[in-house]
């Protein structure tokens, strides 16, 4: 049957569950970037793991947010206490070139084992944060927790950026411009599908054009 125009399907909110919460808002808040996040714990072992609940927040100071569920116990993902320990993280963007071993780092392994060394990663220092940095990735954020923020369900972590690495030949720093035609991120969508970005579009016409559009 056709659905009728302007009839909507209504959910309360305060009447489901917070799984069924979860995956109405996953499958429809998209598509998500994704942060594929460096820590480091205690004992000097590198954590890489993706996380799709990650945004911009601001330019002055430079934040980005980042998402991290509680698991079922309670307990903490690994990411997610490394954080709070060290302070510190680096956020990577995901391109195609990296996706498969991107979605390879959300394996469930020992705080003692790390990520990069499964998927066939390498790391090298970052300049201002004790996380490496991932050399595949084309784009890498040095953060230094901002604030954070506890829900019975997740900790949200705003992170100062710092110090930023992108691929040789993405970004020009005189026109501080990116290379679009060169830079292919993936994204999360509904379930356990991602997306591309190479179909793209743009709205043409001066009411629709804004000041960053004439630099």
């Amino acid at each position: 049957m056709t659905p009728r125009p302007g009839t909507t399907t209504h959910v309360d909110f305060e009447a489901i569950d917070a799984y069924q919460r979860y995956k109405l808002m996953a499958s429809l808040i998209v598509p998500r970037p994704i942060a594929l996040v460096t820590t480091v714990n205690a004992q000097g072992v590198v954590n890489a793991a993706p996380f799709s609940m990650f945004a911009m927040l601001g330019e002055d100071p430079p934040l980005v947010m980042i998402s991290i569920n509680r698991l079922q116990d309670g307990a903490l993902k690994d990411t997610a206490a490394n954080i709070l320990e060290s302070q510190e993280f680096v956020a990577h963007m995901a391109d195609e070139e990296i996706a498969a071993q991107m979605h390879d780092c959300g394996m469930t392994l020992p705080p003692d084992r790390s990520e990069l060394d499964l998927v066939g990663f390498h790391a090298v220092p970052s300049t201002g944060v004790v996380p490496p940095r991932i050399v595949e990735a084309p784009v890498a954020f040095e953060c230094r927790l901002w604030e954070k923020i506890e829900t019975e369900s997740r900790y949200i972590f705003l992170g100062q950026i710092l110090h930023m690495h992108a691929r040789e030949g993405l970004i020009d720093t005189e026109a501080w411009r990116v290379n679009l035609q060169d830079y292919f991120p993936v994204g999360r969508f509904g379930a356990s599908f991602y997306t591309r970005t190479r179909d793209r579009f743009a709205l043409q016409g001066e009411a629709r054009e804004t000041a960053i559009d004439r630099i």
